[in-house]
């Protein structure tokens, strides 16, 4: 299932594998002049690709090499021969061999896929992505993942944040994230002057700085708080009761990859 919607020149593609008529576990992929910024996941690739049909893709770039954003890359490579696949350079050796190089957890198989390899090419950080009308300065954000980049358009105060900055109150975190790496990417972009932010999924933002800073603040205060709780010598799992509250669902569907102890480990690293 994939449904669009337009800001603008910039076309967004939200795209979820189809369950009992209704979509789950929504990733985000944006079309801006002839560069496509991330490519959704396995399941809605051919869906993808009759949508985008009557494009010309110079530039297939990835925010990072999870599943649920490089999924259609090779498919539009094939669509788009002299397109140019873009990524953070550790990001490259999964779009390789995703198989291999990034075995997937039996819910990420099931609600996204297993891409195909693509080749990619590296992205230095500060680097300029030029189209016809725009440019994208590349930016390293790591934390949600290490091979994480966010996009940004510094004439009209555009930014691309792949899953860096998809709102709310983490009470979780994906097993191998890294929890300062996220608040010190968070404060890089905040610094930035931004009108609109483009996530990796959830709703669009404008002029989104007082939602940047809210976040980051409430991840450093409950990092104080899990810091300071271990301290007093309570084990992880206390301090997830205490801090994150009770079970959530996510934590059983991903059989323990997603959970309020995973986010309590990151802190105290």
């Amino acid at each position: 299932m994939i449904r669009i919607s337009k800001f603008g020149p910039v076309t967004r593609f939200d795209l979820a594998r189809t369950l009992t008529g209704r979509g789950r576990y929504w990733t985000t992929a944006y079309l801006l002049d002839s560069i496509m910024i991330d490519t959704g996941c396995a399941h809605t690739c051919e869906e993808l690709l009759d949508m985008l049909s009557e494009s010309h893709l110079t530039k297939i770039v990835n925010t990072h090499s999870h599943e649920d954003h490089i999924g259609a890359n090779a498919a539009l490579k094939r669509d788009n021969p002299s397109a140019d696949i873009l990524a953070h350079p550790q990001a490259l050796k999964v779009l390789e061999d995703p198989h291999r190089n990034q075995p997937l957890h039996p819910y990420r198989r099931f609600f996204w896929g297993c891409p195909e390899a693509s080749q990619g090419k590296p992205l230095v950080d500060g680097e300029m992505i030029i189209s016809e009308g725009f440019q994208l300065q590349v930016i390293y954000t790591p934390g949600h993942s290490p091979d994480h980049l966010c996009l940004y358009e510094p004439e009209k105060s555009w930014l691309f944040t792949g899953d860096l900055f998809v709102g709310g109150k983490d009470r979780a975190l994906r097993q191998g994230c890294d929890i300062w790496g996220v608040i010190a990417s968070l404060k890089k972009i905040a610094a930035l002057p931004i009108r609109y932010l483009f996530p990796g999924s959830a709703r669009v933002r404008t002029n989104p700085t007082e939602e940047l800073e809210t976040k980051i603040n409430y991840l450093e205060e409950l990092g104080h708080k899990v810091i300071d709780l271990h301290r007093r010598g309570l084990s992880t799992g206390e301090i997830a009761r205490l801090t994150c509250g009770t079970p959530m669902f996510v934590e059983a569907i991903t059989l323990g990859h997603f959970t309020r102890r995973h986010l309590i480990r990151s802190y105290l690293t």
